[in-house]
């Protein structure tokens, strides 16, 4: 029994390996083509290292579940066609032990994604983003596209919300947060609200001598919510007010914003009861998406082994491209899918955060069942 699971296990790691190394290498060379598309004439060899390097974790979470899809198509393929799964379970072997080590090795590779999805690959795509910040706010033509229309802003310690853009600068009916300086923890659940402040317009500049982004406000309401102004809440108005934001020397050391793709699970969930103790705005939905999400694209090499092995066994062909044919389009249904019920994170009333489940569970159900049928046979 030894012998069979090391021959299966070794067919599936070969294949694995060639599949992923293939996958990877075009999905992170996407992402590299933009850091050479915005400073291709001065791009640095180290720089483009440090962003291959940063982008890396990020591919492999799509890529790994990819190659376990093709592998597992490409190698029980080839083992039906040539009749040695026949053979083996004459012998006496069920399906269950000729791929038990496919499952294990399967169960180690969704422990690396879930690793990757909420520790490792979004901080780095975050730095992976730094490169190339200061270049592309310096060469920056329209600043408003900074901020996006009805979504969570994210700048230096505030919190910025707008009804619309217009024009290249201009920004109308703005609600600005002003936060307190964190005091303990990384999450931002020490942070507390100093300032409320509603604005009828507004306008973004980029300074490039001084390298600050410039938020000018018009007709502002502003609630002191300071613990120094004493109790309740302190209003006043103010025809201007100014806010600037480095995105020099001083960014590389805080960033002007964090969007939650970049944040670390316990960061994003520090985030999300920061959002609902707001008094406006509290709406998370967008935020679990982002949560959820990554946990459901960490379990996909389950969902891709469950379906692709009865599959694989079912079309009984040797030849590559079939096998390749099919991972591709499994694995393309189901990433779209989920990218599609992330879309929907503007309406909560159809619980986005947990529709994206369901290529999941429709994937190893269907796997599940696929299986059973087949060890029963």
């Amino acid at each position: 029994m030894k012998t069979l699971n090391w021959y299966v296990t070794r067919g599936f790691l070969g294949t694995f390996l060639m599949a992923i190394g293939i996958l990877t290498f075009a999905m992170a060379g996407v992402q590299v083509i933009k850091i050479l598309s915005v400073i291709s004439t001065s791009v640095s060899f180290m720089t483009f290292c440090r962003y291959t390097w940063y982008v890396l974790p990020w591919a492999l979470t799509f890529t790994v579940p990819w190659a376990v899809m093709a592998a597992v198509m490409l190698v029980f393929g080839r083992l039906s066609a040539d009749s040695e799964i026949t053979a083996m379970r004459a012998c006496g072997v069920s399906i269950l032990q000729i791929v038990s080590p496919i499952m294990l090795i399967t169960v180690l590779l969704t422990l690396l994604c879930l690793y990757l999805q909420v520790e490792v690959g979004p901080p780095l795509l975050g730095k992976a983003r730094d490169l190339t910040k200061n270049a592309e706010l310096s060469e920056l033509k329209n600043p408003s596209a900074l901020f996006e229309p009805g979504k969570r802003n994210e700048l230096k310690n505030c919190v910025c919300y707008v009804d619309d853009r217009e024009g290249s600068n201009r920004l109308k009916g703005i609600q600005l947060y002003v936060l307190s300086e964190k005091d303990h923890g990384d999450d931002g659940s020490s942070q507390r609200i100093k300032q409320d402040i509603s604005a009828k317009s507004g306008e973004v500049t980029i300074d490039k001598e001084k390298k600050e982004l410039v938020v000018t406000l018009y007709d502002c309401m502003i609630d002191n919510r300071d613990a120094d102004v004493g109790e309740g809440v302190q209003r006043m108005y103010a025809e201007k007010l100014e806010f600037n934001f480095d995105f020099g020397k001083e960014a590389n050391a805080s960033k002007l914003w964090v969007k939650p793709k970049y944040m670390r699970l316990a960061e994003l969930m520090g985030m999300i009861r920061m959002t609902k103790a707001l008094p406006k705005y509290n709406d998370t939905t967008e935020l679990e998406v982002e949560m959820n999400q990554r946990i459901a694209f960490a379990l996909a090499p389950i969902a891709f082994l469950l379906l692709g092995l009865p599959l694989a066994i079912r079309t009984s062909r040797r030849e590559t491209s079939i096998g390749l044919f099919f991972s591709v389009i499994l694995a393309g249904l189901f990433f779209l899918a989920i990218i599609l019920c992330e879309s929907f994170c503007s309406y909560p009333r159809m619980y986005p955060q947990y529709l994206l489940w369901l290529p999941n569970i429709i994937y190893q159900i269907a796997g599940a069942v696929m299986t059973y049928r087949i060890s029963q046979r």
